[in-house]
């Protein structure tokens, strides 16, 4: 079922929130919501000389697992079936890595490395 316009401007706040707190990180943008097949893939930015693909959880609060629980197994394989197919599109393959940014009731928070490519 496709989100709803309400969630949808939620998810697209949460993103620009993480973008910016991000960007003060020293990353920079290299594309946003970008379609793959197998999925989506809500931030691809630049760190140093690796490529890091970046998703965006937002819950109100950590009840239930919070904003990084709801990145289960099956979202994990279609992130890196994204990532495989926009990495085929590359010139050269830059390492790469998966982060987080979970907000849980408006904290922010960035993980580094969350899953193994």
């Amino acid at each position: 079922m496709p989100p709803t316009p309400d969630k949808r401007a939620l998810g697209r706040l949460a993103e620009d929130d993480a973008l910016a707190y991000l960007l003060l990180q020293g990353l920079t943008l290299v594309a946003r919501n970008v379609l793959c097949k197998g999925g989506e893939l809500d931030l691809i930015m630049r760190d140093g000389k690796s490529i890091v693909f970046i998703e965006v959880r937002q819950r109100a609060s950590k009840d239930f697992g919070g904003a990084l629980a709801s990145i289960t197994p099956a979202k994990q394989r279609r992130m890196t079936r994204a990532a495989q197919t926009w990495l085929l599109t590359q010139k050269n393959t830059p390492p790469c890595r998966f982060d987080a940014v979970v907000i849980d009731g408006g904290r922010i928070e960035w993980l580094k490395n969350i899953l193994d490519m």
